[in-house]
């Protein structure tokens, strides 16, 4: 005579842990890059705003924040929006961030000293890692497109 097992329902972090391991997590990253995208986008207008936006290319990361965050939203909602307009917003996110490197980079460059005060300059010019946490943002949104969703 067999023994029968009891499944149980699975819940709380376990059910989440299972979700992940079988890829199922696009609604959980998807909800993740909403709230990446509106944590940077406010962080990054204060240190703009302290640098005065002495450039026009300042305020981009301020305009596509919060749409990657209504996709984010969005895709959180909906399976579709999750499939379309997240990555289509994340690819923008992902480009800027690497245009806001290049601009850090030019910015550091241009201190006194230039690169050869490279330690100095770092610490006291544009942060040169700070646009690549915009590109990992928009990198969330990307890999919560091609996963799948959640039961």
């Amino acid at each position: 005579m067999r023994k029968r097992t009891i499944r149980r329902p699975v819940r709380g972090i376990d059910r989440i842990i299972r979700n992940v391991r079988h890829g199922r997590f696009e609604r959980l990253l998807s909800g993740i890059t909403a709230a990446g995208a509106a944590v940077t986008t406010a962080e990054i207008f204060f240190e703009h705003d302290k640098a005065s936006f002495g450039n026009r290319w300042m305020w981009a990361p301020i305009a596509i924040g919060p749409l990657g965050a209504l996709a984010g939203l969005a895709g959180y909602r909906n399976h579709r929006m999750a499939k379309t307009l997240l990555p289509a917003a994340s690819l923008v996110i992902v480009a800027n961030g690497v245009q806001g490197t290049v601009l850090h980079a030019r910015g550091i460059g241009q201190k006194p000293g230039g690169w050869r005060n490279f330690r100095f300059n770092m610490e006291m010019g544009p942060p040169l890692m700070a646009p690549l946490l915009v590109t990992m943002v928009g990198g969330m949104g990307l890999l919560a497109a091609i996963l799948r969703r959640e039961p």
